[in-house]
C-alpha cells in the first residue's frame, strides 16, 4: 500500500504526539522530530521519503551487499588487550574517533531539520563523521537552510554537504555548491549520482549527458575537496578512475544490497506504467563488497566510503579491511534517529562495539592491522 505523507510512520514511529494529527509542532527534547510538518515541496518530498524508508520494503530483492561472501579467521591468540583497541582514523587530513559516517539521508523541512540535529548531535558525542541529505531545497529556499545547520551541533566532526550532481545539469553551479558547503558548515561536498532514483521520480531529472566535464569544473573550482556518491546502485572501477582523474577527492560507492530507490519512488508514482517497471530494478546494482575492492584496486590512493547496506560493525569491519576508508551507515540509523537521542546513542554505541570485538577477535589492534589483515577470506 502507498502511504501518503501524513499516514505512512505508523509502525516504527512509536509515542506519536497531537502534532503528529496536525496539532502544533513540537521541538522540544523528547518530542518527535517525525511530528514536525513539510514546509515545501521538496521538504514534502523528503519527509515522504523518511516515512517509506521506514514504514515500507525498499531494500532490494535478489541481490545482497556481498559482504556474505567474506568471513574472519578468528585468532584465539590475539596478544592485545580489548581496551587498548583504537578505532581512531585520518580521513583527507581530519582525525576521527572513529571510522564510521552517517550518510547522507535528509534534510528540507522542519521535520527531517530535527532529524538532522538529533544526527549532528550523536556524531559530534561519538566522533562519527556525518554527511546531511541533498541541500538543493535549502540553496533554492533559503528559509530551508535552518534544516541542514548542524555544525553549532557538531564543532568538532567532519561534515559533508551534498548536492545531486545532476542539478549541474539543471542551473546549478561553483555558487550553488558554495552555498550549500556555506548552509551546512561543511568540510566536504558529495556530488551524488542517482540516475535511475530520477528516472523513477515522478519530478525526476534525467539529463546526465555531458555531466563529467561539469563535475570536473565543480572540482577544480570548490574551495573545499569534492567527492561522488552513488545511492544504492554502486561505483564500478572503471567509473571511479574516471571521476577521480576529472578531480574528485573522494568516493563513496553507496553499493547495492540496502535500500533500493527505484523501489522507493514506486511507492510515490503514481503512473502505473513506471510502478510496474520498478519491481524489474529491484535486483539492479553491484553489491557493496564488490564496489569496494573494484575502486580499491583500481585506485589505491583515493579516499574511499563504503556505504550500501552495512547492518553492523562486522559488515564495518568487512568493509574496511576490503580497503574502505571509512564505513557508512545510512537507514539502518533513521529508526533510531526517529524514536529518541538514547535510541540513537545505543545503535551507535553497538556498531562501535561489534567492530572493536571483530578486531579483537582477529588480533588487529587499530585501523592499519585491520586494513592489512590475511585473515579476511573469501567464504
Amino acid at each position: 500500500m502507498n502511504h501518503t505523507p501524513q499516514d505512512a510512520v505508523t509502525q516504527k514511529d512509536k509515542g506519536r504526539s497531537d502534532a503528529d494529527r496536525g496539532g502544533e509542532s513540537q521541538t522540544e527534547e523528547g518530542s518527535n522530530p517525525m511530528s514536525l510538518l513539510p514546509s515545501s515541496r521538496t521538504g514534502e518530498r523528503k519527509i515522504e521519503h523518511v516515512r517509506l524508508c521506514l514504514n515500507e520494503e525498499v531494500g532490494g530483492s535478489g541481490i545482497t551487499t556481498g559482504f556474505e561472501h567474506y568471513r574472519f579467521r578468528h585468532n584465539a591468540l590475539p596478544e592485545l588487550n580489548f581496551e587498548d583497541i583504537s578505532l581512531r582514523t585520518v580521513f583527507l587530513e581530519r582525525q576521527l574517533r572513529t571510522p564510521f559516517l552517517i550518510s547522507s539521508m535528509t534534510g528540507g523541512s522542519a521535520a527531517t531539520g530535527a532529524i538532522n540535529a538529533r544526527l549532528a548531535e550523536a556524531a559530534e558525542r561519538r566522533g562519527w563523521a556525518l554527511g546531511v541529505g541533498s541541500v538543493r531545497a535549502a540553496v533554492e529556499r533559503s528559509e530551508l537552510a535552518f534544516s541542514f545547520h548542524v555544525r553549532d551541533k557538531a564543532p568538532g566532526i567532519p561534515i559533508i554537504a551534498n548536492i545531486g550532481a545532476v542539478q549541474l545539469s539543471y542551473g546549478f553551479g561553483i555558487e550553488e555548491c558554495r552555498r550549500a558547503v556555506e548552509i551546512a558548515g561543511a568540510d566536504f561536498l558529495v556530488l551524488h549520482l542517482n540516475g535511475l532514483q530520477e528516472v523513477f521520480q515522478p519530478e525526476g531529472n534525467t539529463g546526465f549527458a555531458a555531466l563529467l566535464p561539469q563535475i570536473e569544473r565543480v572540482c577544480r573550482m570548490l574551495e573545499v575537496p569534492v567527492g561522488i556518491k552513488e545511492v544504492g546502485w554502486g561505483i564500478d572501477g572503471d567509473t571511479a578512475a574516471r571521476l577521480y582523474n576529472a578531480g574528485v577527492a573522494f568516493i563513496d560507492v553507496a553499493g547495492a544490497g540496502g535500500t533500493s530507490w527505484s523501489q522507493v519512488e514506486k511507492f510515490r508514482n503514481s503512473d502505473p506504467i513506471r510502478r510496474a517497471a520498478a519491481e524489474a530494478f529491484a535486483d539492479w546494482g553491484i553489491p557493496t563488497a564488490d564496489c569496494i575492492t573494484e575502486v580499491r584496486t583500481a585506485l589505491p590512493q583515493v579516499a574511499l566510503i563504503g556505504s550500501g547496506g552495512l547492518k553492523n560493525g562486522v559488515d564495518a569491519a568487512k568493509a574496511l579491511a576490503l580497503g574502505a576508508d571509512l564505513a557508512g551507515f545510512g537507514r539502518s540509523l533513521l529508526g533510531p534517529a526517529v524514536e529518541s537521542e538514547e535510541a540513537l546513542d545505543r545503535a551507535l554505541a553497538q556498531v562501535e562495539l561489534e567492530l572493536r570485538t571483530a578486531m579483537f577477535g582477529i588480533g588487529a589492534s587499530d585501523f592499519k592491522a585491520l586494513r592489512g589483515t590475511p585473515r579476511l577470506i573469501r567464504r
